[in-house]
């Protein structure tokens, strides 16, 4: 059963519930922004039904409420924040903004964060670049529920990717993929809808594939992008790597089986190699190289011809990626935003332990 809320109802009780575990009205609001931003797109898995999952971590004083986000180390193009702890919902806006601000002055900024927690979706950090005139890159490592290709440990996130790039009269691309097969939300709500993971997405403890949307929660893990090595695993598993080092290896925060989990009920290796959860961003200035409206022409044209590639049997179009967020946006903040029973219950029952009204 579904039932729809509006975007301005979702954001304020987000706010009103930050509030109330110590954060302050700027970053309530900023969390606020990022998180409801992934149900408006309809990544339905990151946005307000992880609110009380936030919740948790503070309350297991994991997520630092006030956190004091600081550079601790920068050249004119580079830069290494600290998060302090904080929500990366909060801490995720401070760092891209700083690689914009260095891509002002150098044509390009490169920020590695550390001691950070999940931020959201990758795409809403990497679009603030589109405003700029610039290109927006976005990664984060998260909790180890992932697999290498060949192994049954779970050793890395589904360290996701994503890149924003500004157009002329086209809407923008923007690309925002986990590295691998399905992002564990995806199982989540397959959970809660009590249906059967496609197989490809999980494999059992003993490494086998399984359609069990609660495989992982039962000792299995999640599989690189491709599922198996004949389908490319092994690429996805390069790509989450990759995203492993360039967000904590490079900063120093933790990577690979010691990134604290999201959850709470699993608690962060006691012998950390690092600090917190780590992310990487990047910012582009397109006239760093070609002039910004020759470049964005250019992109136009390149949309526009991909859009019109010929398709298949049975498909209506190409899709440039962006395309299906951003038309589902449009509805969502019309028609407002579908959110499943059990969602809707524990938002609820979240609201009436902090004494916030969902209703």
């Amino acid at each position: 059963m579904l039932m729809n809320f509006t975007y301005e109802h979702l954001r304020q009780f987000t706010i009103d519930i930050l509030k109330k575990i110590g954060c302050s009205d700027k970053d309530a609001t900023i969390a606020a922004d990022v998180l409801v931003s992934a149900d408006l797109r309809g990544v339905d898995s990151h946005g307000v039904a992880r609110l009380s999952g936030y919740v948790r971590l503070w309350e297991k004083g994991r997520i630092n409420a006030t956190p004091s986000i600081r550079v601790t180390y920068e050249t004119p193009s580079t830069a290494v924040v600290d998060g302090d702890g904080g929500l990366g919902l909060v801490v995720a806006p401070f760092a891209m903004q700083v690689a914009i601000e260095k891509a002002k002055n150098a044509g390009t900024g490169w920020v590695s964060v550390k001691n950070s927690n999940h931020y959201g979706i990758a795409g809403y950090h990497a679009m603030m670049a589109l405003e700029h005139d610039m290109i927006g890159i976005s990664l984060t490592n998260a909790s180890p529920l992932v697999s290498p290709t060949f192994s049954k440990e779970r050793l890395l996130g589904t360290n996701p990717i994503s890149v924003a790039i500004p157009a002329h009269e086209q809407p923008p691309f923007v690309a925002d993929m986990a590295t691998t097969t399905a992002a564990n939300g995806k199982l989540e709500i397959l959970q809660r809808k009590n249906l059967e993971a496609p197989l490809g997405w999980v494999q059992d403890p003993q490494g086998v594939p399984t359609t069990d949307a609660n495989g992982v929660k039962k000792g299995g893990a999640l599989l690189p992008l491709g599922g198996d090595r004949d389908h490319g695993s092994h690429k996805g598993y390069a790509l989450g790597a990759i995203v492993d080092i360039f967000s904590a290896v490079l900063s120093g925060a933790n990577y690979g089986p010691w990134v604290p989990p999201f959850v709470a009920f699993l608690e962060p290796d006691p012998n950390p190699v690092g600090e917190g959860l780590g992310h990487f961003f990047g910012a582009m200035r397109v006239d760093a190289f070609r002039p910004a409206d020759e470049f964005k022409g250019h992109m136009d044209t390149w949309i526009s011809r991909f859009r019109s590639a010929t398709p298949v049997e049975g498909q209506e179009k190409v899709l440039i990626p962006g395309d299906p967020e951003r038309e589902l946006e449009a509805i969502r903040r019309k028609e407002g935003i579908p959110l499943l029973q059990p969602v809707i219950e524990d938002l609820t029952q979240l609201g009436e332990k902090l004494g916030v009204s969902f209703s």
